[in-house]
């Protein structure tokens, strides 16, 4: 609790039985009232080390939605519960959980209804192993996001992200992708709403046990960012109306 703020950390989870254990040793629970883990459908034990540990809330797919549908079950079930200040962690172990206090910090104390973690900031993407390909895309995508939707971000592409409750209710995050650009299409949500985006820098470890996705997957995902920056820039000049960018009902 935060000032009587809920403070709730949600884990999309998939095959993340052999990190999942030191990522939840190392939330700052003195901060934290309560855990969501999203299993989406993995094919080790994940659930089972989820329980061992005492996970409050998990909720398992019985068939794989993709990290974009994880993030809905995950958000949807933190506002359900109450969450004022909500942290997505991944239990990969990529993303240090000791990020978590200014996190809560920066949306508790209405600073700003958004943060993430950037890799970007003070190179720690190339010092935790980011290959060098994935770096060189990711500094490509951000400066022509940054130009599409005229906003101003270090990176678009972590996953390590803090959202304000006010701010989940003021975006339609449902009728995003279930697949890896939901990221891409939610920051493009709140800078379309109007909501400001802080960062924070945050080291970044690469290693085997460690979530990524392949090249093939990597060219599809690349390829979906530069078409929602598009979209955006379409909306903003009234050439286009997606569904996406209504406040929800």
């Amino acid at each position: 609790m935060y000032k009587g703020q809920k403070v709730v950390v949600v884990l999309p989870a998939y095959n993340a039985a052999q990190t999942l254990e030191i990522t939840y040793q190392e939330i700052p629970f003195d901060l934290v009232d309560e855990v969501i883990l999203c299993d989406d459908c993995s094919r080790d034990n994940t659930v089972d080390v989820a329980r061992e540990l005492g996970i409050q809330h998990i909720i398992r797919h019985e068939n794989n939605k993709g990290y974009g549908g994880n993030q809905k079950s995950l958000y949807n079930k933190a506002l359900e519960i109450g969450g004022d200040i909500v942290i997505m962690l991944h239990p990969d172990y990529q993303y240090t959980p000791k990020l978590i206090p200014a996190m809560v910090n920066i949306l508790g104390e209405g600073l700003y209804p958004a943060v993430l973690g950037s890799r970007i900031l003070g190179m720690g993407a190339l010092k935790g192993g980011m290959p060098l390909y994935k770096y060189v895309a990711n500094r490509f995508l951000t400066f022509t996001q940054n130009l599409l939707i005229n906003y101003k971000l270090s990176e678009y592409h972590t996953g390590y992200r803090a959202f304000h409750r006010e701010l989940l209710e003021g975006i339609d995050f449902n009728a995003n992708d279930d697949d890896f650009v939901f990221d891409n299409e939610m920051l493009s949500q709140i800078v379309y709403a109007g909501f400001d985006i802080a960062e924070v820098t945050c080291p970044t470890k690469y290693f085997e046990e460690a979530s990524s996705i392949n090249f093939r997957r990597s060219m599809k995902y690349g390829f979906g960012v530069l078409r929602v920056s598009l979209q955006h820039r379409l909306n903003k000049w009234g050439l286009l109306k997606l569904a996406r960018y209504k406040k929800p009902s």
